[in-house]
C-alpha cells in the first residue's frame, strides 16, 4: 500500500507537471497547446498556466506562441546528474549480490588504452581461488574476458590496429595470438553478449564478461565472474548479462 502512494505526487499540480513533461519529452518537435491538453486531458486553460511558469524557469521553452519544448534548464540539471553517475558506485551493490549468487571473485574493469584496468572487485576466501591482479592492476584486452568485450565494440580496422601494435603476445598455451583467431573470437562475442577467458590470462583461471553501457549507448566498461577453470559454470551467463544490464539501466542505458 505504501509504494502506491509513493507511486502518485501528494500535490495536484506536481502530477500535472510531470504529464506535460512526458508529454513534451515524447516529441522531437514543437507541441501545440491543444495537442498538449487532449494528451493529458487537461483544460487547455491549466495546461497554459502551468507551462507558462515552467516556461519562467526555463523549464519549457516557447519557440513560438502556442507551442512549448522542453527548455535548457533540464539539459542543465541532467548534466549534473550525469555527472555523478558513477560506475563504480552504480556497479558496487549489483556486484556483491552477483558474488553471492557464485561464490567467486566478481570484477569490474574499464578500458584504457590497449589494457583493461580493474577498478573494483568483489571476492571472499570460500571462492577457493587466489586472486592475483588486485585493484589497480592491468591486462592485455585480447587476453581478457572483459578486454575481448571492447575489442569486439570496435571496428575490424581498429582491432587490426591493436593487433599491429601489441603483437598479439601471448601469456599461456590458450592466448589467442593470431589476428585470424582473434577476429572468429570477436564474432563470437558479438552473437553471444558474452566474452570468455578461457585461461589465456592465467592457467587454471577462467573468466565470462558482460558489458556496461551508459546514456549514450556507449561501451563503458565490463562485468566480469573469474573462478578456477573446473569451477566455472556456464549457466552463470544469465545471472551476469542480467546484473550487468541493471548497472547499465543505473547509468541512463535505455538499450
Amino acid at each position: 500500500m505504501k509504494n502506491k502512494e509513493l507511486a502518485t505526487p501528494a500535490i495536484q499540480v506536481l502530477e500535472r507537471t510531470f504529464a506535460l513533461l512526458d508529454v513534451l519529452a515524447s516529441h522531437q518537435d514543437p507541441v501545440s497547446l491543444k495537442l498538449i491538453s487532449e494528451s493529458t486531458g487537461l483544460h487547455p486553460s491549466t495546461a497554459h498556466r502551468i507551462l507558462n511558469d515552467l516556461a519562467i524557469g526555463r523549464y519549457v521553452d516557447r519557440p513560438e506562441a502556442g507551442s512549448y519544448r522542453l527548455g535548457m534548464r533540464l539539459l542543465e540539471l541532467g548534466n549534473l546528474v550525469k555527472a555523478r553517475l558513477d560506475v563504480r558506485d552504480a556497479a558496487l551493490g549489483p556486484m556483491r549480490e552477483l558474488h553471492k549468487f557464485t561464490h567467486q571473485p566478481v570484477n569490474l574493469s574499464v578500458r584504457q588504452g590497449d589494457e583493461i584496468v580493474y577498478i573494483e572487485r568483489t571476492y571472499s576466501e570460500r571462492s577457493g581461488m587466489q586472486v592475483v591482479r588486485a585493484v589497480g592492476g592491468r591486462a592485455p584486452l585480447h587476453l581478457t574476458s572483459v578486454g575481448k568485450l571492447f575489442l569486439a565494440s570496435d571496428d575490424p580496422q581498429r582491432v587490426r590496429s591493436y593487433a599491429t601494435r601489441t603483437g598479439l603476445a601471448g601469456h599461456t598455451k590458450n592466448s589467442l595470438t593470431e589476428i585470424g583467431a582473434l577476429e572468429r573470437e570477436m564474432a563470437l562475442v558479438r552473437q553471444r553478449g558474452v566474452a570468455r577467458d578461457d585461461e589465456e590470462l592465467e592457467l587454471g583461471v577462467r573468466c565470462m564478461a558482460a558489458g556496461i553501457y551508459d546514456d549514450q549507448a556507449k561501451l563503458v566498461a565490463g562485468l566480469s565472474i573469474s573462478a578456477p577453470a573446473d569451477r566455472l559454470e556456464e549457466g552463470w551467463s544469465t545471472r551476469l548479462k542480467e546484473t550487468a544490464a541493471q548497472i547499465s539501466s543505473a547509468l541512463g542505458y535505455r538499450g
